[in-house]
């Protein structure tokens, strides 16, 4: 169900990103990591799916309040001349990498083991 909301999303932001303007330099920077924000908030929500203890209000807080936050840093490091938001781009996407790696090793394993439930009845058969 979740993949299939994905799915969708990703469709209505490819056909609103073609018709949308372009995005100015000045905000540029907003955008960037609010979108990296966003984005490990969906692999997080992957992951717990995954592991079976998705929550939809977790989700959907956490992707709201990982965004907000994100702005809101980036602008504070704006106004004092620092780029802060480096910090959250450097934990967004730590944590982007170690939920793909927990969405990797599911997929892999699973895969295994249907490779070796098959290679096992193939051995049953030949040996009966």
């Amino acid at each position: 169900m979740v993949f299939i909301a994905i799915i969708i999303g990703c469709v209505l932001g490819v056909i609103l990103g073609i018709n949308a303007p372009i995005i100015s330099y000045t905000y540029s920077s907003y955008l960037a990591i609010a979108v990296i924000a966003a984005l490990d908030s969906v692999f997080g929500g992957i992951t717990s799916v995954l592991k079976g203890n998705f929550d939809m209000k977790i989700f959907i807080s956490g992707f709201f309040c990982n965004a907000i936050l994100s702005i809101l840093l980036t602008y504070l490091g704006q106004k004092l001349n620092v780029d802060i938001y480096l910090a959250a781009i450097v934990v967004f996407v730590g944590r982007m990498f170690t939920n793909l790696t927990i969405i990797r090793r599911y997929y892999v394993e699973k895969w295994s083991n249907k490779l070796k439930e098959k290679y096992n009845k193939k051995e049953e058969v030949k040996n009966d």
